[in-house]
């Protein structure tokens, strides 16, 4: 049976997606990508409003992400001009107008002693506090961040005698981060798995990487333009409305993908939608009915970012912040990352009371909270409220996962929620994507070694 060239349909524009398709196209293969939206990126988009270009959400990417930074630089971006690297420095302000949490790492010795020693003099802690956070950091180095069982994070930082203000300060703040899931359900395996990323090898994988432009022109249009000189084709506004298996003319098994225009063959199918939109997609395919279950089973959680513009003159005391007993845990200085002046944004994670409040109350109630935590703030211009309501999945303990290669032959699934050892982020989704192209490019060599 003679094979034709593999044809390669990926449905989803997101991080996954794009960086599947810069991937297979770097190998050579035909790759044709679907996206239902006018827009590419997902989560990672830009809304226009007022003068400013915004982000969805205000995201914060870390020196660990190495595949995300290798993808970047390979299509172009400079990464020391994209992104603003701070070096770990959490501060966390309270709501009496000072600052009540230190940590600062050095830049003179190597991780984790970097991380150890900013333990040793941060601010906010008893002594006894500190050593517990030391003493848990070097278990986590001796069993390489291992767990036998899964737990939730808070009934292992007890189990470990972390103080709930060690926790409230430092643990808390860094799971919201990470994993956008509050830490009473959060995994604790996945959260020591960003800890070890960060915190092991070199001390700027522990650097936070905020990006200095909205994230189209950092990822999605730099992805794009590659994508599309390698011969890739790029498809806005097509979303796929079946999938089912078809031989072609030749006798070669592969998929029918039906859109508004028609239908095509294709020799491959990567899924890189959010796991809600899969199980439409794969009514037609009954290998995929444990796909199904799964990611249907999956919870979410939200984050809401709060834009408010302030006068031009004003400027907090770093570009962020942490933000201690309020309802927002990160106030970022748009100013002094992308030249908005006086534009702040205020991230809140994972679910709360807020969800039930109208988006002019939230507003208005952050405003209250930051002029409690910085005094000196005048009355704000106007606000921008950006609310995702499934921005991502709840990464919770004992998560069944599914993997991107599935029972049905040349069907892969890439996202986020596929990668396994990661929370729901930029880097989880384009290490699927990458992991997914692998799978096909080994495919592929097998094949035309059989032949």
């Amino acid at each position: 049976m003679s094979n034709t060239k593999p044809h390669i349909a990926i449905i989803g524009g997101g991080c996954a997606g794009l960086s599947a398709a810069a991937a297979l196209v770097d190998r050579g293969l035909k790759v044709t990508l679907f996206e239902a939206s006018p827009y590419l990126g997902g989560r990672a988009r830009t809304i226009e409003t007022k003068q400013h270009s915004l982000d969805n959400g205000q995201h914060i990417l870390l020196g660990a992400y190495q595949q995300t930074l290798a993808l970047l630089r390979k299509v172009g971006v400079p990464i020391d001009q994209s992104f603003l690297r701070l070096p770990l420095h959490i501060n966390m302000q309270s709501n009496h107008g000072h600052s009540v949490f230190q940590l600062k790492s050095t830049r003179l010795l190597p991780a984790p002693l970097h991380l150890l020693f900013g333990l040793l003099g941060c601010q906010g802690l008893s002594w006894q506090e500190r050593i517990k956070a030391i003493k848990l950091m070097h278990h986590l180095k001796k069993t390489n961040y291992g767990l036998v069982q899964d737990t939730p994070l808070d009934g292992f930082l007890m189990a470990q005698e972390q103080t709930p203000n060690l926790t409230k300060m430092l643990w808390e703040p860094l799971c919201l981060a990470a994993l956008n899931t509050p830490i009473t359900a959060a995994s604790t395996r996945i959260f020591l798995n960003v800890l070890r990323d960060s915190f092991s090898g070199h001390q700027r994988n522990s650097d936070f990487l905020l990006p200095r432009q909205d994230l189209s022109n950092i990822i999605a249009q730099p992805l794009a333009r590659y994508i599309s000189s390698k011969g890739g084709v790029i498809n806005l506004n097509q979303a796929v409305l079946s999938l089912d298996t078809q031989q072609n003319s030749l006798g070669q098994d592969g998929f029918k993908l039906e859109t508004a225009d028609g239908s095509q063959f294709f020799t491959d199918v990567i899924i890189a939608t959010a796991p809600s939109h899969v199980a439409k997609l794969l009514q037609a395919l009954p290998l995929a009915d444990d796909i199904r279950e799964v990611t249907q089973s999956y919870q979410y959680q939200p984050i809401y970012t709060i834009y408010l513009q302030y006068p031009e003159s004003t400027q907090l005391p770093q570009v962020m912040s942490g933000l201690c007993h309020s309802t927002g845990q990160w106030v970022f200085d748009r100013g002094q990352l992308c030249g908005q002046l006086g534009l702040l944004s205020v991230v809140v994670s994972a679910s709360g009371a807020h969800q039930r409040l109208t988006q002019s109350q939230l507003a208005l109630m952050v405003t209250h909270e930051l002029k409690l935590a910085y005094p000196y703030l005048p009355k704000p211009l106007w606000h921008k409220v950006i609310a995702e309501k499934r921005a991502t999945f709840s990464c919770d303990a004992m998560l069944d996962r599914p993997s991107n290669q599935t029972l049905q032959s040349h069907l892969y699934l890439a996202g986020d929620y596929t990668y396994a050892d990661y929370p729901a982020s930029i880097e989880g989704a384009v290490r699927s994507g990458l992991l997914c192209a692998s799978l096909i490019s080994s495919e592929d060599k097998k094949s035309q070694n059989h032949n």
